[in-house]
C-alpha cells in the first residue's frame, strides 16, 4: 500500500478504512516499526517542542518552576528542550542548537534576559519568546507572564508596618533594574505611604543561601544592635532562609523579621516557619504555555495575582 495509506493510519484524526487501519497496524507490530514523529513534524514545520531556558538551577524555585513546565507540556503532547544558560556559558551555541530542532517556542524561566540572549533567540528562528516570572528590560516581540509583583511588595509592606516596625530593609539576588520584579518598588512605595522609608539595601549577587547568609551575617556583626533593622523582605524565599540561617547561628533569631517570596517547600520548614509569598507557579506555566501553544491570552486571569502566605518568620520575640 502506499506511503500516504500508512502516513494516514498513523495520524490521529486522519481518515483511513478501519479494515485499512486494522492491517496497516497489525504489518507494524510484526516488523517493529515506528513511526518517525520528528521527520514528521519537520515536514508540518512544526515539532512540538517547546524550549525552556533556565539558569541558576540550584534555586528550589527555578526547579519547581522547571518541574511544572515540564509537565504541563508533556501532557499535551510536547516535548520540553532544557536550555543552561547559566551565566558565564556560550549562549549562542545553546540557543542554536534550539534553532536547529526548529522548537515551536521558548519558555525563559532565566533571572535575567539580557538583549544579547535576546537577539541570539530572536534573529536565529524568530520563535516566540514568553518571559515567566520576571519582566524584561526589552519588550519586543516578547511576551511576559508574571505576577503582580508590585502590589505584592505592597502587601508585604503593609504586614510588615501592622506589626509596629520603624526600621526596613531589603535583600536582592543580582543587583539588577528594579522594574524586573517591581517588589522592592511596592514594598518602598507601601512604606512611604505609613511615613517609613527604605533604610537599608543589601545585594547578595546570586539567589543562593550561600551568600545570603554571609551578607546578613556580616551585616549582623557590623552594625549595633540599636541601629539594625527591625524587618527585612528578601528577594526570594532561599534568601530569606540564608538569612535566618545567619540570625540562628548568632543566637539572634526571632530579633528580626524576616519574609520571603516565591513559596518554595523548604519555607513551610518547622525550623524556619517563613512568611512568604506564593507566586502559584502553576497557574503561570499555564498562562505561558496556553499562549505558545494555542495562541490563548488571558491577560487578566487568576495568573496576574500570588498569595501571601503567613507564618511566623515575620514576629519579632
Amino acid at each position: 500500500m502506499s506511503k500516504w495509506t500508512v502516513s494516514r493510519a498513523f495520524t490521529p484524526g486522519a481518515y483511513v478504512s478501519p479494515e485499512t487501519k486494522e492491517k496497516v497496524m497489525a504489518i507494524a507490530a510484526e516488523i517493529g516499526y515506528r513511526p518517525n514523529l520528528l521527520a514528521r513534524s519537520l515536514t508540518k514545520r512544526n515539532t512540538h517542542i517547546i524550549g525552556i531556558a533556565i539558569d541558576e538551577l540550584k534555586n528550589p524555585h527555578s526547579m519547581r518552576v522547571l518541574d511544572a513546565a515540564t509537565k504541563e507540556l508533556q501532557a499535551r503532547g510536547y516535548l520540553a528542550l532544557v536550555l543552561n544558560i547559566t551565566a558565564g556559558e556560550n549562549h549562542q551555541s545553546i540557543i542554536q542548537m534550539a534553532d536547529q530542532l526548529q522548537v515551536d517556542g521558548i519558555l525563559f524561566i532565566a533571572n535575567i534576559l539580557s538583549n544579547e540572549l535576546f537577539d541570539i533567540a530572536h534573529n536565529l528562528h524568530s520563535v516566540p519568546l514568553i518571559q515567566i516570572c520576571r519582566n524584561s528590560e526589552d519588550h519586543r516581540n516578547i511576551e511576559i507572564v508574571n505576577v503582580d509583583g508590585y502590589q505584592a511588595g505592597r502587601e508585604i509592606g503593609q504586614l510588615l508596618h501592622e506589626q509596629g516596625y520603624k526600621r526596613f530593609g531589603y535583600m536582592k539576588g543580582p543587583d539588577t533594574e528594579s522594574r524586573h520584579l517591581l517588589r522592592m518598588d511596592g514594598y518602598q512605595y507601601e512604606l512611604e505611604q505609613h511615613g517609613h522609608q527604605l533604610d537599608l539595601r543589601l545585594v547578595a549577587g546570586r539567589y543562593e543561601r550561600k551568600l545570603a547568609y554571609d551578607i546578613m551575617k556580616q551585616y549582623l556583626q557590623s552594625t549595633p544592635a540599636a541601629n539594625r533593622v527591625e524587618a527585612m523582605f528578601c528577594e526570594n524565599d532561599i534568601l530569606a532562609i540564608g538569612a535566618l540561617e545567619a540570625l540562628y547561628e548568632m543566637q539572634l533569631f526571632h530579633s528580626m523579621a524576616i519574609v520571603g517570596f516565591d513559596g518554595i517547600d523548604e519555607a513551610d520548614s518547622p525550623v524556619w516557619q517563613l512568611t512568604t509569598y506564593n507566586q502559584n507557579t502553576e497557574k503561570l506555566i499555564t498562562e505561558a504555555i496556553n499562549r505558545l501553544t494555542e495562541g490563548k491570552v488571558n491577560n487578566e486571569g487568576e495568573w496576574r495575582h500570588g498569595e501571601l502566605v503567613i507564618r511566623r518568620s515575620h514576629l519579632k520575640h
